[in-house]
């Protein structure tokens, strides 16, 4: 997790303000009408809701008190034009539809409000899947080396959901409490100076309480989230490795080891729900209490007839409107404060550098012939031990490159450095004349079949997985390559032949055939350049032959680098390099090497002979004997 986390000194406030850091208001675009159109249904509907009070205040000032019902001209001038005072005596059944009338209105508005909300935060976030998701596949592989998945997958779930239930419901509630009580105080005042400095006595320290929760909160939750994401990696892991857990009968030790992030993320969580525990009742106390000095005030002001029952109710529904959508703007900001978390840890995320070519790179105009020139390479990770230390050699198009050593020696880091996984501290690779740090790295992975160690194949079919090596292949180049790979006969005799699904990372195939299906898809490719690191190492010897037969039918196609540690695999190379410790220590073919002192006669001397103790067993076998 490492990989992704900044420093928590950074300021929330600061990620989302400054310019570099601009992340919403991008993909805001397109859907900020909706949200202008959901800021003006709340002033219509705050409005709607404030008519009723009104209008009652109205019809129990007139039936309780003989009150005008109305002393505005204009007002007066409509009520002659309904029919004057006969129209008024009727007062109550025109309240009563005029404020049936009013809330239905404001429940229109308050609909269109949530409607236009969720809209723009369900199309907003899918912008931002989309962004996170492709933004991570150009994210180099040094990042990804320092990255927990888990944590990694929760931020591209959780945190996003999060970030979308705020803005669907709580930014359009953060407006709708500053608008209700923006609204009010005019009201108030108008109705009442003196009563509206009452019903307002308590909102100074309620906001400071929610401000001092929202901070609290943020802080909170932050350690809550991050708990959350240890937890889901050490699940992502254990799910991950779960043969290798039954295998080893690791249960119960599994079991102990995630009762510690299990207990971390409860006690996280515990602390969240006290936080806002504290807020809930405290708030409530206040607005409860607001309520009351307004109930208190206004009865006193009523019994010396300074003041009306229809203003005191008034004053009481009008408080009732405002007061808890205050309150509630406690519960916004905590989902604020949420938010702020998850989007800094987005963030941290989006504003990882993406791998980029260098400033004028583009492929070469000529045809790729898959020669392959390295001249005293380095490289080392992050500045440790040379993994590379001076490696040169050349092979030419057409070729086959062999490379053999201990694990560890650089083979496979080589290999990655040709597809332009990493960049190489010192040296040269040139493909075809061009230095590869001067091609797209598009361009260069394009030129390049490769069948890793560990071959992934995705929960599809087989002939989709083949077919990712070239998606607009023909049915008979599909099976071509895989009779190439000698695992076609092993795909006719499944259940449903090329379409049977092969589940999560192949699970369903055995450690060979995922092996040939992984080759079978690099061959498909059909590229200037074919790698087989360690790709026939889950193959029986009789297979392995198969399919070095149908590779040497090929020779001469494409250039093959090849890394294995069977020294049968190696032995029809053009040319085998021998590393040892970053190093190359023996180059020539099997004959040459195999006559000279060093490491791979060494090798070859024990393999050969394991081979022959080998065949003597299967000789002398019981069934074998023959009479």
């Amino acid at each position: 997790m490492d990989g992704v986390r900044l420093p928590h000194r950074k300021d929330v406030w600061a990620i989302i303000m400054l310019d570099k850091t601009r992340l919403l208001w991008p993909l805001t675009a397109g859907q900020r009408g909706r949200y202008v159109g959901a800021i003006v249904a709340i002033l219509v509907s705050t409005a709607f809701l404030y008519a009723p009070p009104l209008i009652i205040r109205g019809a129990l000032d007139h039936v309780v008190d003989s009150q005008p019902v109305v002393s505005h001209p204009l007002l007066a001038g409509l009520l002659q034009w309904l029919g004057g005072r006969e129209a008024a005596g009727r007062l109550l059944l025109i309240a009563a539809s005029a404020v049936a009338v009013a809330t239905a209105l404001a429940g229109v508005f308050s609909y269109l409000r949530g409607r236009w909300a969720a809209a723009a935060a369900e199309e907003i976030t899918r912008r931002l899947r989309n962004r996170l998701y492709d933004h991570i596949q150009r994210l180099p592989c040094r990042w990804h080396d320092g990255t927990d998945r888990g944590d990694l997958l929760q931020r591209c779930t959780s945190d996003v959901e999060t970030l979308r239930m705020f803005l669907a419901n709580h930014v359009v509630e953060v407006c709708g409490a500053v608008v209700r009580l923006g609204a009010a105080a005019p009201v108030l005042f108008w109705l009442d100076a003196r009563m509206a400095v009452l019903s307002m006595a308590l909102m100074p320290p309620l906001v400071v309480f929610t401000l001092v929760f929202f901070i609290r909160i943020r802080t909170t939750f932050r350690a809550a989230d991050e708990s959350e994401g240890r937890m889901t990696s050490m699940i992502q892991e254990n799910l991950s490795g779960i043969r290798v857990v039954r295998a080893f009968a690791r249960q119960e030790h599994e079991r102990r080891r995630f009762a510690a992030p299990n207990a971390e993320y409860r006690d996280r969580w515990y602390r969240v729900i006290h936080v806002m525990s504290w807020y809930w009742p405290l708030s409530d106390m206040l607005c409860v209490s607001q309520r009351g000095i307004v109930l208190i005030g206004g009865a006193w002001f009523v019994t010396r007839g300074q003041m009306s029952i229809g203003t005191l109710f008034a004053f009481i529904a009008t408080v009732g409107l405002f007061i808890w959508p205050v309150q509630h703007l406690g519960r916004s900001l905590a989902e604020l404060g949420k938010a702020t978390v998850s989007l800094r840890r987005l963030w941290e995320v989006l504003s990882a550098a993406a791998e980029a070519d260098r400033a004028g790179a583009a492929p070469p105009a000529s045809a790729a012939a898959g020669r392959i020139e390295v001249r005293d390479l380095r490289f080392a990770h992050d500045g440790g031990e040379p993994v590379l230390d001076g490696v040169s050699f050349t092979v030419e198009g057409g070729q086959t490159l062999a490379l053999l050593g201990p694990s560890g020696s650089g083979k496979t880091t080589l290999i990655n450095l040709l597809l332009r996984f990493y960049d190489y501290d010192d040296g040269s690779i040139l493909l075809d004349g061009r230095e590869l740090s001067e091609l797209p790295r598009s361009f260069v992975r394009s030129r390049f079949g490769v069948v890793a160690q560990e071959p992934f194949l995705y929960s599809k079919t087989v002939a989709e997985n083949i077919r990712l090596g070239r998606s607009a292949a023909r049915d008979e180049e599909m099976v071509e390559a895989a009779s190439a790979a000698c695992v076609h006969e092993s795909i006719e005799s499944f259940s449903q032949g090329y379409d049977t699904l092969v589940g999560e990372r192949g699970i369903t195939l055995s450690g060979g055939q995922r092996q040939r299906v992984a080759l079978a898809r690099a061959l498909l490719r059909d590229c200037p350049v074919l790698i087989l690191d360690d790709a026939l190492s889950a193959v029986d010897t009789q297979t392995e032959s198969m399919i070095q037969a149908a590779l040497a039918r090929r020779r001469g196609r494409q250039t093959t680098l090849v890394v294995a540690h069977r020294l049968s695999t190696l032995r029809q190379a053009d040319r085998i390099l021998v590393f040892d410790r970053g190093r190359i220590i023996q180059s020539g073919t099997h004959e040459e090497l195999a006559a000279a002192e060093g490491m791979y006669r060494r090798l070859w001397r024990i393999q050969s002979s394991l081979e022959e103790d080998l065949d003597r067993d299967l000789q002398t076998a019981p069934g074998n004997h023959t009479e």
